[in-house]
């Protein structure tokens, strides 16, 4: 049974009234997969707390010391014009960046054959010293690290298809000749990164606004999986963010649930061909909540069908 790691601590993350990064993004996507019958086809995990050893192969101690020095007890604390913590923040992070650490084990150890982590905030923003973008510790870099440093897998593969560049996904990883990172993003787009590669081992594909399904599917058919057969994995992770869905306002891509369910399968064959089916997929952007809800539920069908 796919694995869905989460924590209740993940809605007490609150950046204030309006926020569109808001608890109620969890609470969609559970209503629709359980509207949709497949919440019952899943294995619940509950997220444990990310150790700080785990922490400090992404982020230095400082950087951590940092957070918590910043973590109010009440109201909020502004980190950019953007993000902002909450009493609940630091608590939700740490059980956000444990879900990927929890599903990279799972997985690795064949306790499940992939896992879906729904978990806020979200991550492929934070840079190593820096938070932005929504985000406090980058959650997927974690995990991939946990991968690296723990399971010793010589090769893993990072996919990212949320309409904003995952920058501090690729700041970390950069130059790690054992990770590939393929992604897409609109462009010119916050962050206004992404169209110069930090390294040779990341292969992005900006997209127009106005881009939808056909110029997404091209980008997976003639950049990423060229590269990932190439490459050949051993464990597959998703940025797996929903926020280039045509009613999704906070971008101007057009993608719709089939193309989710779409990549998705293409995810899965990779993970099947070279990766024993080893797939962590890990909740990023996606503010819509309709749209969220039914696109999150593509995409688990997929991966819970095999």
């Amino acid at each position: 049974m796919t694995a869905y790691v989460t924590h209740p601590d993940c809605l007490q993350h609150n950046m204030g009234v309006g926020h569109p990064e808001c608890p109620e993004r969890l609470t969609a996507i559970r209503d629709q997969l359980m509207a949709s019958q497949i919440f019952d086809s899943l294995q619940e995990v509950e997220a444990p707390e990310v150790g700080y050893e785990q922490l400090a192969r992404v982020h230095p101690p400082r950087y951590v010391e940092y957070l918590e020095a910043c973590a109010p007890s009440v109201g909020t604390f502004r980190m950019d014009p953007d993000t902002a913590m909450s009493p609940g923040t630091l608590q939700a992070a740490r059980r956000a960046a444990g879900a990927v650490v929890k599903a990279v084990e799972l997985v690795a150890e064949d306790k499940a054959p992939n896992a879906f982590c729904a978990i806020r905030p979200p991550g492929h923003h934070a840079e190593s010293d820096k938070a932005m973008g929504f985000c406090f510790f980058n959650n997927i870099a974690v995990g991939v690290a946990h991968a690296l440093a723990h399971y010793k897998f010589e090769r893993v593969a990072v996919v990212d298809f949320d309409v904003h560049h995952g920058n501090g996904t690729e700041e970390i990883l950069r130059d790690d000749p054992r990770v590939l990172m393929v992604s897409i993003f609109q462009h010119p787009f916050y962050p206004y990164s992404g169209d110069e590669p930090m390294g040779p081992n990341m292969h992005n594909v900006p997209l127009k606004a106005g881009s939808g399904g056909r110029e997404f599917r091209e980008a997976v058919e003639n950049v990423w999986l060229p590269l990932l057969h190439e490459f050949q994995p051993q464990m597959l992770f998703i940025s797996a963010g929903f926020d280039a869905h045509r009613e999704d306002d906070m971008g101007s891509l057009g993608l719709i649930e089939s193309d989710y369910e779409w990549v998705t399968r293409h995810m899965v064959g990779i993970a099947d061909q070279y990766c024993a089916g080893r797939i962590v997929s890990v909740l990023e952007g996606g503010y819509d909540l309709s749209a969220l809800g039914r696109s999150v539920a593509a995409h688990i069908r997929v991966l819970s069908d095999g």
